[in-house]
């Protein structure tokens, strides 16, 4: 096991198993704030506007399956004192093959979509200001230097400053809507209402489902948690950041069961829903709460930006120094993996290189339609990203990479199988609908 005796800051011995609290909360927050996009938000009220409250019960599956899959992530971080990219490598190297296209093909398209989303917002508030091309070069600029010169401490306060924003104005909206209780609670039984089972999947598989869950585990060891006293914490930490993730999906569901369903009003697909969105609130509640809601869609889509910008960078830097090391140089490095080692990385050359990427080559897209070919193969190599995920970190966990003490019980076996066959099937689902 990758524990030692060696104290930390505080003397306290590293190997003693921490009590899991409150104080210590902070990654979970990260991931949450990150994985929640505005196109999640959209397509959770699309399926509240089409079923009501029915599906409620497929967001709090989704919620306990995206639990089990970042606490796998966590586990395997601090179990093995070795990153997850390391433990992809061990599985051969069609793993590297695979991430190295995903991770340059999937920035490229990435970037264009998170500046743009975050400048929607910011030309709905100012009409008469600068366009969308403007807006979205500026917040991916303030998204660059943001993430170049903070150190991960930082970084943690800001997006817990976002994500208190997302929640305040998501509850808000879903209690001036005034949701019926009786029927929330009847939605938590398993029904599957003739044309839902996709919306179903979408809800199980969607929200919070991105790269950034297996960024999780890399934010964990920036935040200074290195090895197996850290488990309980993480797991806290893990459940708070879903059961936040899990009061956006059923507040949305409210929204478009309440606001929408009713009165069939039809959004657009993707982040433009959220700004017909606010035209509905301002005709129901007036300019402030429209104004606040913006604020809100906003605050989830730069931090979307700026979670991605981060900890995909982190997972880039990573892959590349494994890459130049050999595989067992590899691993022995990595026995103290850590707070040190991530501020490192966030200090190195393909960190940076990757921030760079992420931000300058994608604004090209801003002026052009995405290219054709780049959409298939963007389209496919990302809905077979969470599969992948589900299942080695199936195999890592239930193999001699992983200490006996921390691998996979039958309740994560259980649950990491749900999640790969959910993946699979909505994998498949993707690619038949991409513009082949």
């Amino acid at each position: 096991m990758a524990e030692t005796s060696a104290t930390t800051g505080t003397g306290e011995p590293a190997s003693r198993p921490r009590k899991s609290s409150w104080k210590y909360i902070g990654p979970g927050i990260v991931v949450a704030a990150t994985g929640v996009g505005a196109g999640d938000l959209v397509a959770t009220l699309i399926a509240g506007s089409k079923f009501g409250y029915t599906l409620m019960w497929a967001a709090v599956i989704g919620c306990v399956v995206k639990i089990s899959l970042a606490e796998a992530a966590g586990r395997w971080h601090l179990a093995t004192g070795r990153t997850l990219f390391d433990g992809w490598r061990s599985l051969g190297p069609w793993t590297t093959v695979y991430f190295a296209v995903y991770v340059v093909l999937w920035g490229f398209i990435y970037g264009a979509t998170a500046m743009s989303s975050s400048a929607l917002p910011i030309v709905a508030l100012f009409p008469d200001g600068p366009g969308l091309k403007f807006w979205a070069i500026v917040t991916g600029l303030i998204g660059l230097a943001f993430v170049w010169f903070n150190r991960y401490a930082v970084f943690e306060k800001v997006m817990t400053v976002l994500i208190g924003i997302m929640f305040v104005v998501v509850v808000y909206v879903a209690a001036r809507v005034v949701p019926d209780v009786g029927a929330s609670f009847a939605g938590l039984l398993p029904v599957l209402p003739d044309g839902s089972l996709l919306y179903t999947l979408g809800l199980i598989g969607g929200v919070g489902g991105t790269i950034t869950m297996a960024a999780y585990g890399y934010w964990v060891n920036a935040k200074g948690w290195s090895n197996s006293s850290w488990m309980k914490v993480m797991r806290l930490d893990n459940r708070v950041a879903y059961i936040t993730t899990g009061v956006f999906v059923v507040a949305m569901l409210i929204v478009g069961a309440e606001l929408l369903h009713a009165s069939q009003v039809a959004l657009t697909s993707g982040d433009r829903g959220l700004i017909d969105l606010g035209k509905v609130l301002e005709d129901r509640f007036g300019a402030g709460t429209a104004k606040l809601f913006l604020v809100g869609f906003f605050a989830t889509s730069f931090s979307s930006l700026i979670g991605v910008w981060h900890g995909v960078s982190l997972m880039f830097a990573d892959f590349v120094e494994r890459f130049r090391a050999p595989a067992a140089e590899g691993a022995k490095t990595e026995a103290n993996e850590g707070a040190d080692v991530a501020e490192r990385r966030q200090r190195s050359l393909p960190f940076r290189a990757y921030l760079l990427w992420l931000t300058f080559p994608p604004m090209t897209l801003l002026w052009l339609d995405e290219p054709f070919g780049l959409v298939i193969a963007y389209g496919v190599l990302g809905a077979f990203f969470m599969p992948f995920l589900a299942l080695t970190l199936l195999w890592l966990l239930n193999s001699s990479r992983t200490p006996g003490e921390w691998r996979n019980g039958w309740v994560s076996n259980g649950m990491l199988a749900l999640s790969g066959l959910l993946f699979i099937v909505l994998c498949v689902q993707q690619v038949r609908e991409l513009p082949w």
